[in-house]
């Protein structure tokens, strides 16, 4: 059978990035304890077209991501490998976005439930040269310090996300960039909480304000401290419970 995109292309343009975008397929992921998370993730798989070559075969791509849908953070380069090999490019692009789960304990209970953050993988492999950045979007308690300086009962406080995207140097978990918002925060949040798992929650928030700027500024603090980071880019985005807006801040490294 006659091969289109095989054929000659007489334009002479190279293509940067052509392939497949926004795939919804089951996948598993690894954590940190070893275990296999089950979710769906988007994918967006691309390669680099030649000028000379009038089409990439977009049936590959997704057979690709059919044949690699278990997988831990160190597989992200194979599946690059494997695209550049059959579809014979120079070089090739994936995109993932998906939500994780991580099992939490309440703090006083100890009862169990699941969490999810937000996580985008971006990566590449042209030549030999791969690069790979993670985000990693995390919710979190804010508690205003302007208002419980100035209010005798209380303070106002809402939930926040916390947005650590990193380009990484080594290997890297999830469940390390997630315990840094957290920290960095005036409280986790959970999934799952009783009377006394609240009552602690409640009050360990109002010991520990923070403005969108003060979590901001303790992440970078400890993202900077990490060897496998080569740079990062840290959001806070605050959901403001007595303003019809969000709190922001931001900061680069």
């Amino acid at each position: 059978m006659k091969d289109v995109q095989k054929q000659i292309d007489g334009r002479d343009i190279y293509l940067n990035q052509v392939g497949i975008k926004g795939f919804v397929v089951p996948m598993e992921f690894r954590n940190k304890n070893g275990d296999w998370i089950s979710t769906a993730a988007t994918v967006s798989l691309f390669v680099g077209l030649d000028a000379k070559q009038k089409g990439t075969h977009m049936s590959r791509f997704v057979g690709i991501i059919q044949e690699n849908r278990r997988m831990d953070l160190n597989h992200v380069k194979k599946i690059l490998q494997e695209t550049k090999e059959k579809l014979e490019a120079d070089s090739a692009f994936v995109m993932m976005n998906f939500e994780y789960f991580i099992e939490k304990t309440a703090p006083v209970s100890g009862m169990a439930s699941f969490f999810n953050v937000g996580i985008e993988y971006s990566a590449s492999l042209t030549g030999d040269e791969f690069e790979f950045d993670m985000k990693v979007t995390t919710p979190v308690t804010t508690l205003c310090p302007c208002s419980k300086e100035i209010s005798e009962y209380g303070a106002h406080n809402q939930r926040a996300d916390v947005s650590i995207k990193i380009k990484m140097k080594k290997f890297l978990w999830i469940e390390d960039l997630v315990e840094i918002a957290e920290d960095s925060a005036s409280a986790p949040v959970y999934s799952l909480l009783k009377r006394p798992d609240e009552k602690y929650v409640t009050e360990h928030a109002y010991d520990n304000p923070r403005f969108v700027e003060d979590v901001c500024r303790e992440v970078k603090l400890r993202v900077s401290k990490l060897k496998e980071v080569e740079n990062f880019c840290i959001e806070v985005e605050s959901q403001e419970s007595i303003h019809n807006h969000s709190a922001y801040a931001m900061v680069v490294g």
